[in-house]
């Protein structure tokens, strides 16, 4: 089994803006069907990202090469992911979407270069995320699931630095800032209130005081 360099492990953790909250992981381990379905999904959307940064930029020899090879192995954490849902008789089906990359996919400018270079510090945070939590997760898993859960640490946190690598190789400027920004954004997701239960998902509501929590203005 690959293990993931410490030191490594540590400058992705430094990355990230916060720490995914406890009450996200005990919420974790009573959906653990819901968690690997969503899983399987987010590995779906991973190697369809890379794709959709291979067409658009055929130009960028490191880029197409990278994100082949990124694509591949999230191809093949998605069939991983799917064998234990088979194993385990859980169904597998489509559910909505957490607000966790809406929030951040709604940031991405619109135009290149500067669409591409947000696009591959949201792939940096979404894929150095899935690594913290697979991390904080393994622990309290069972044996299967804690030992493949650890075997993803390793490319997920090459896939991170991959992104933020290109990144910074196509900026005309500094990305400090950008980086920040979306970092603070991805923070919000993460730390605030969530109704919806995902693997990107923020607090749990039934987690977070009542007084905490939005609520919508009565009719008049």
């Amino acid at each position: 089994m690959q293990q993931v360099d410490p030191i490594a492990l540590e400058e992705l953790k430094a990355f990230l803006p916060c720490e995914t909250p406890d009450s996200w992981v005990k919420e974790a381990l009573k959906n653990q069907e819901m968690l690997l379905v969503n899983h399987a999904y987010l590995e779906k959307c991973a190697a369809r990202t890379a794709l959709n940064l291979m067409f658009r930029h055929p130009d960028k020899p490191d880029l197409l090469h990278k994100m082949s090879k990124l694509a591949r192995e999230e191809l093949v954490h998605f069939e991983q992911v799917m064998k234990i849902i088979k194993k385990r008789g859980i169904k597998y089906k489509s559910h909505k979407p957490s607000r966790y990359a809406v929030l951040l996919g709604s940031e991405i400018r619109k135009q290149d270069p500067e669409k591409v270079i947000d696009t591959l510090i949201v792939g940096a945070l979404i894929e150095a995320r899935s690594c913290e939590r697979f991390d904080k997760l393994a622990p309290f898993l069972d044996e299967e699931l804690q030992k493949f859960y650890t075997s993803l640490l390793k490319s997920e946190a090459r896939h991170y630095k991959d992104y933020i690598t290109l990144a910074e190789k196509y900026a005309k400027e500094p990305i400090e800032e950008r980086i920040r920004f979306f970092t603070e954004l991805e923070k919000e997701a993460i730390e605030t209130p969530d109704p919806l239960f995902r693997f990107h998902s923020g607090v749990p509501v039934n987690a977070v005081p009542v007084n905490t929590v939005p609520t919508k203005e009565p009719a008049q």
